[in-house]
């Protein structure tokens, strides 16, 4: 999905959720530097969990995050998010970075 501005339409960045049919889907986020910081992130995968429990049957969304994106990572937590796992990601460039995993559930 894309993320844009209400007032003007700006591109902010995108979201999404993939592994639809699975028990587990992954879910995340990517907004450009200037949106950052501002609760855009917050409001998207809030709104997208809203959507996803309303239309899809899972145990939990994964929300994979780089173990230094403190702003993601509270996004996960302010959510319920737990951490289930650690791990090692290889980015664009060959460089490792590690991750972590937060398990989202749905609301009872």
């Amino acid at each position: 999905m894309v993320v844009t501005d209400r007032n003007t339409g700006q591109f902010l960045g995108c979201s999404g959720i993939s592994k639809l049919k699975s028990n587990r889907p992954n879910f995340g986020i990517w907004l450009k530097l200037s949106s950052q910081g501002k609760g855009i992130g917050l409001e998207t995968i809030t709104a997208l969990k809203k959507w996803a429990e309303k239309n899809l049957d899972y145990d939990y969304l994964r929300y994979p995050v780089d173990t230094r994106n403190i702003p993601s990572r509270k996004i996960a937590e302010s959510l319920g998010g737990v951490k289930a796992r650690y791990f090692k990601v290889k980015n664009s460039k060959g460089k490792y970075f590690r991750a972590v995993e937060y398990r989202i559930y749905k609301n009872k």
